[in-house]
């Protein structure tokens, strides 16, 4: 990235601490920026500087931290889409990219959880320095905590019986509201609860909840 796009990330950051940059004209600024230099542009305008040590002791099924790129995101809160009246969970939310951009295109209360201490410390820190009130994070692996949302986004967060449990933890929610599973790089087991849709990334799909009301079976 030249010091050209250096300069527009840096004065983009203070509209955006200040509130004054969001939703259509984030998404208009973002198309202007050249693709190959676009995530590290909004790592620039985020504050999120180079990724710490992966903590020594993550459990079975963890998968080390991976940022996801910046299109998949603004697919995400596109094709989802995610608007100001949901709210965005992302499971295994490293150091806050998806959680907070996603935030500023959609107006949506973002919250990420994440299994590593000091991502969600960095993420944290992050938020406030930008002044994001409706921005959180939480220390929990996401296959053994409660869940709440209306659009939850996974990039490859956990593989195996971690993932069995982060899914049926997303079906608790199902079956108190309707929601929509964004699924990058990742698979997810099989569940009559979901139905995939395409979006307009082929990484990313696109899952609705089928289970409102509906009790569970023996």
């Amino acid at each position: 990235m030249n010091d050209a796009l250096r300069l527009r990330a840096r004065t983009a950051r203070v509209a955006v601490a200040s509130g004054a940059l969001r939703g259509a004209a984030l998404h208009e600024l973002l198309a202007s920026i050249p693709p190959v230099d676009r995530d590290a542009w909004v790592d620039e305008l985020l504050g999120i500087e180079p990724t710490p040590p992966d903590v020594a002791d993550l459990p079975r099924g963890a998968v080390p931290y991976l940022p996801c790129e910046v299109d998949e995101i603004v697919a995400m809160v596109r094709d989802a889409p995610v608007g100001p009246g949901d709210e965005l969970v992302d499971l295994g939310a490293g150091l806050g990219r998806a959680v907070i951009l996603a935030h500023l295109l959609s107006g949506a209360r973002a919250r990420g959880v994440e299994i590593q201490a000091p991502l969600v410390q960095r993420a944290t820190a992050l938020g406030a320095e930008l002044a994001l009130d409706a921005v959180s994070f939480v220390h929990a692996d996401a296959g053994e905590t409660a869940l709440d949302g209306s659009v939850f986004f996974l990039y490859a967060p956990c593989n195996g019986p971690m993932l069995a449990r982060v899914v049926s933890r997303i079906e608790e929610v199902a079956r108190r509201r309707p929601i929509v599973v964004a699924a990058v790089g990742l698979e997810l087991p099989d569940a009559a609860w979901l139905t995939a849709r395409a979006s307009s990334r082929v990484s990313l799909t696109l899952y609705d909840s089928q289970l409102r009301g509906v009790p569970e079976t023996a």
